[in-house]
């Protein structure tokens, strides 16, 4: 059975810092890309950032970029991991955030399409 269980979210200030987890279970994720999306209340859901297969490459919205960062630990065979730091958080960072796992990323890292397996979400409340 599948599954990506995110975890790490809460309510942080505007500035501070926050990590979130996704543990991922049921496939040989070391083989899958892996990314983060968020979702804020009435907007779609939106790319944040991904990690290639063996963390050979990483991606960022231009909205996180410099402030976040992704990273993944394959170290354990059933359980794999993903992570993305959130550093200087901003209020407009609060959303639903969801890791996803993708195969190939056809037709690309930053297109929810991609990704055949995710997560329920965390939430993530930047207060001012």
């Amino acid at each position: 059975q599948v599954q990506l269980v995110e975890s790490g979210g809460g309510l942080v200030q505007a500035g501070g810092s926050l990590r979130l987890s996704c543990a991922a279970s049921g496939r040989t994720f070391s083989a899958y890309g892996l990314g983060w999306f968020r979702q804020a209340p009435g907007k779609e859901r939106e790319f944040v950032a991904a990690i290639s297969q063996s963390a050979g490459a990483t991606y960022y919205s231009d909205s996180v970029k410099g402030r976040f960062t992704i990273s993944r630990d394959d170290a354990h065979n059933t359980v794999y991991k993903t992570y993305l730091q959130m550093n200087n958080v901003k209020p407009e960072d609060t959303a639903v955030y969801y890791c996803a796992a993708a195969a190939a990323f056809v037709p690309g890292y930053s297109r929810e399409e991609a990704y055949r397996y995710w997560g329920q979400g965390t939430q993530v409340t930047v207060s001012s």
